[in-house]
């Protein structure tokens, strides 16, 4: 367990983590290492923080977690973890559940994506793809694998998987429609991204990435643009392939 705390939430995270999931551990192998980055603008990051933790060790899934809240409820932050050249060592993946779409700076935000073409695996969550959007630069989209900067209103949106063979998307139901949630307007897709899942607009029928995966320099990185209510943090499905999402960014997904 890392010993370094950034988050109130944390003492929390370790108490769920320590009763809960260890007993379910089946499998004989090292824990994923996962850091949660998180904060910022529009969402209850606490809420979903302790429903991914929880989900993990439901599934008996062994994962050690740190968690970073940090940056206030604002859309501009430049939070203190990437002052640390080597913020990501020592991680399997490191979850960006964050939403700081005002942040523009350069050197700050290539402190980032250097970590992970370095190899710092990755799994980018719903606001995620919004952040440092008003940046100049392509850097952050590049390695989310997708371009996004707006987003269509709340509905029950159908999800249709176009990658059946790929492990993350395992037991995903043909019939699914996610809780209310929003649909991001997809822009680009970057040209190392697999798309594994699909939603259609109701406003003009077109058809936006919802999961898919990326090879960003030597990182692998899971995304998904669902995620912005409580009500999707207490889904199964959604929680199910958030959690294969994670293991499959770490190497621990088996096909």
């Amino acid at each position: 367990m890392v010993n370094h705390v950034c988050s109130a939430v944390f003492c929390t995270l370790v108490a769920v983590v320590v009763a809960v999931a260890c007993p379910q551990v089946t499998v004989a192998e090292e824990p994923i290492r996962a850091l949660i980055v998180t904060g910022g603008c529009c969402h209850d990051y606490p809420f979903q923080t302790k429903a991914m933790v929880e989900a993990a060790a439901s599934r008996g899934v062994a994962i050690e977690w740190k968690v970073v809240h940090e940056g206030g409820n604002g859309t501009k932050a430049q939070i203190k973890l990437y002052d640390d050249p080597d913020w990501a060592q020592g991680y399997d993946v490191v979850i960006h559940n964050e939403c700081f779409a005002n942040t523009t700076s350069e050197e700050y935000i290539r402190r980032i994506t250097s970590a992970h073409k370095g190899g710092a695996n990755a799994v980018v969550i719903h606001c995620a793809m919004h952040t440092y959007r008003a940046a100049k630069i392509d850097d952050w989209r590049e390695f989310l694998g997708v371009t996004s900067r707006r987003h269509e209103h709340q509905s029950q949106y159908p999800v249709k998987v176009v990658a059946t063979d790929h492990p993350v998307m395992k037991g995903f139901p043909s019939d699914y429609k996610t809780p209310k949630d929003e649909l991001y307007v997809i822009e680009h897709v970057w040209p190392e991204t697999t798309v594994l899942a699909t939603s259609t607009s109701e406003k003009d029928q077109r058809v936006h990435p919802v999961f898919w995966t990326n090879r960003y320099g030597k990182a692998r990185v899971f995304g998904t643009t669902y995620g912005h209510s409580n009500a999707t943090f207490s889904d199964p499905v959604f929680l199910n392939t958030l959690v294969r999402g994670i293991q499959w960014s770490a190497g621990k997904l088996a096909p």
